[in-house]
């Protein structure tokens, strides 16, 4: 036994939590163990992160509910990357004392989510995926799909926030018409985008391109469901880089294996994706590895942060605490 702070750095799944930021202070005070492979399930996570007294997260990828904060007895600090966790128990933290330090986003990496969306959306509309494994294999055209232009096509966006507008002027650059809705859009809100708002019904209906654009909560869990898959355009291609969830996944598929819609996906139900799971062989799909945010400027402005608020809380003087009260227990 050193006598050292023990800090897990949880979900490095791409392998660059080490290259990205000077991890020398931290390791000069504490035993740093960084895990690259998701949790099992709770059992796992509880048994793993059983000795640590700093955990530092990676947004949503392990879920951080009470029962599993109840089951860490050491835990004295929590650390996670943006300004919100949706599967984190903050005020479990709270009534233990167990203040969750944040990091703050910044410059043009706030884009990357929306770049990517843009290069799901192009990629299913020229079945990039299917021509690349097509020359792999040593073929060339021949079953790779039609694709179709996008200009003069209408792209609808759910979700008008920051990301959301971004795509919208993706979508202008690209010359397409643009419609979106959202729960709390307003007609001078859309018009400021350069946008029109319909009602939810027209836009799944008459979008031959659907990006989605919203933070999961209870209020968009299932928001797209089958009624709303069956309205959508023979063709059309829906994109969602936000959370899997939203979409009703068992719609989602059957309308894959019916070969009616197209999907890229950059998230799903269940992170990592199963190694069995139906989404993994559907057709008519392009998938990524929810690398939305994944970008060299993310790391480079997360890491250090969570390596000056894992310093900071060893040195008495916690920063970026979104649950203050935490330290009046």
């Amino acid at each position: 036994m050193t006598g050292k702070i023990k800090v897990a750095v949880l979900d490095d799944w791409q392998g660059v939590a080490r290259g990205a930021a000077d991890w020398s202070a931290l390791q000069a005070r504490a035993d740093v163990t960084f895990f690259q492979d998701a949790f099992a399930g709770a059992d796992d996570a509880a048994a793993k992160l059983a000795d640590f007294e700093i955990v530092l997260s990676m947004r949503e990828r392990t879920p951080l509910p009470g029962s599993l904060i109840d089951r860490l007895p050491k835990l004295r600090m929590l650390g996670m990357t943006g300004a919100r966790n949706a599967s984190l128990d903050t005020a479990a933290c709270t009534a233990r004392g167990i203040p969750v330090c944040a990091t703050q986003g910044g410059g043009y990496a706030d884009s990357a989510t929306a770049e990517l969306a843009l290069g799901l959306l192009i990629a299913a509309a020229r079945g990039l995926a299917v021509g690349d494994a097509t020359i792999r294999a040593g073929g060339f055209q021949m079953g790779v799909p039609v694709g179709i232009g996008l200009a003069g096509k209408t792209l609808g966006v759910i979700g008008l926030g920051k990301l959301g507008r971004y795509m919208a002027g993706y979508g202008q650059a690209l010359r397409m018409n643009m419609i979106a809705w959202s729960q709390n859009l307003t007609p001078e809100k859309a018009a400021e985008a350069g946008v029109r708002l319909v009602a939810k019904d027209e836009l799944m209906a008459t979008a031959d391109a659907i990006s989605i654009h919203l933070v999961l909560s209870d209020r968009s869990r299932g928001l797209i469901g089958a009624a709303d898959i069956a309205r959508m355009k023979p063709g059309a291609i829906l994109v969602n880089t936000s959370r899997g969830p939203i979409v009703d996944e068992t719609a989602l598929l059957a309308a894959l294996h019916a070969r009616r819609i197209v999907a890229a996906l950059d998230v799903y139900d269940r992170e990592p994706l199963p190694a069995g799971h139906p989404l993994r062989t559907a057709p008519n799909t392009v998938l990524s590895p929810h690398l939305g945010y994944c970008v060299r400027e993310t790391w480079d402005g997360f890491y250090p942060q969570m390596i000056e608020n894992a310093l900071a809380f060893m040195d008495g003087k916690p920063v970026r605490v979104t649950n203050p009260e935490a330290l009046r227990t």
